[in-house]
């Protein structure tokens, strides 16, 4: 068994100290995921870089259902995964941990326009509904780093261009930060009833949040030191593996009349 699954953003493309890998393809309906699997802490982790080695791929060309299918398939007590934020409330500092706990991705779609849902099909095996107070397993319960910000909200965008001002000035209204790949990744993995720990790290403030922009030796330095900050927080979330569990619920109809 898988005890942890990561998926990571961008500027984090490996995972270091990992013993016994083997890098894995995984066949899945949507189609082949490539993936590292190994040893880390004494646990069985596998390792999925979103955008791919040298971020081969952009948001829009994810596969986002067969990401989480092959997940699934390595059945793990827990997926966390880590995003590169731009900052929509002004209040929040730039360069500190994020740890969310709600979503606002008001239309649902992947992408390529598709509905977000593994369920396409009528009459489809185990179909049903995603039901959720909190979209993201709360890991402060559990755990507690050093420096972080919670109790704030996730918000997805579709890219790979970035928003407007005005754009942005509505989002102001509804969450704390964006990015363009964890929307998706939030709704398949309930579907597939997965724990889902979501990590942030804001590099920037978005278009119009501030006067000026950020200037970009700013921005790829909270990169640069985004990647270190959660590993540290992967290495606590691992020590407690076994305490997490999926809070949420999917009403079926399989066996309903």
């Amino acid at each position: 068994m898988i005890d942890l699954c990561i998926i990571s953003g961008s500027g984090f493309y490996d995972f270091p100290d990992v013993s016994d890998t083997t890098d894995g393809v995984i066949e899945t309906p949507y189609g082949k995921v490539n993936l590292v699997t190994g040893v880390y802490r004494g646990k069985n982790i596998a390792f999925l870089a979103r955008h791919q080695q040298r971020h081969k791929l952009l948001p829009n060309m994810i596969n986002f259902k067969a990401n989480i299918a092959a997940l699934k398939y390595l059945n793990p007590k827990a997926i966390v995964a880590t995003t590169i934020c731009g900052i929509v409330n002004p209040d929040l500092p730039l360069g500190k941990l994020l740890i969310f706990n709600d979503l606002f991705y008001i239309d649902n779609r992947l992408p390529s326009g598709e509905i977000c849902s593994f369920y396409t099909e009528k009459g489809q095996e185990n179909r049903g509904h995603l039901m959720f107070g909190n979209p993201f397993f709360d890991v402060t319960a559990i755990i507690k780093p050093k420096d972080y910000i919670a109790d704030i909200t996730y918000g997805y965008v579709n890219g790979p261009r970035f928003n407007s001002k005005k754009e942005i000035s509505f989002l102001k209204n509804y969450c704390d930060a964006i990015s363009q790949t964890c929307g998706p990744e939030t709704i398949l993995a309930g579907e597939m009833e997965l724990p889902y720990i979501l990590l942030g790290f804001g590099v920037d403030y978005a278009n119009g949040v501030m006067e000026t922009n950020t200037p970009l030796e700013r921005l790829n330095s909270n990169m640069a030191q985004s990647k270190a900050i959660f590993i540290e927080v992967i290495n606590l979330i691992i020590e407690k593996v076994d305490n997490i569990s999926f809070t949420n619920f999917v009403y079926r109809f399989q066996d309903k009349q």
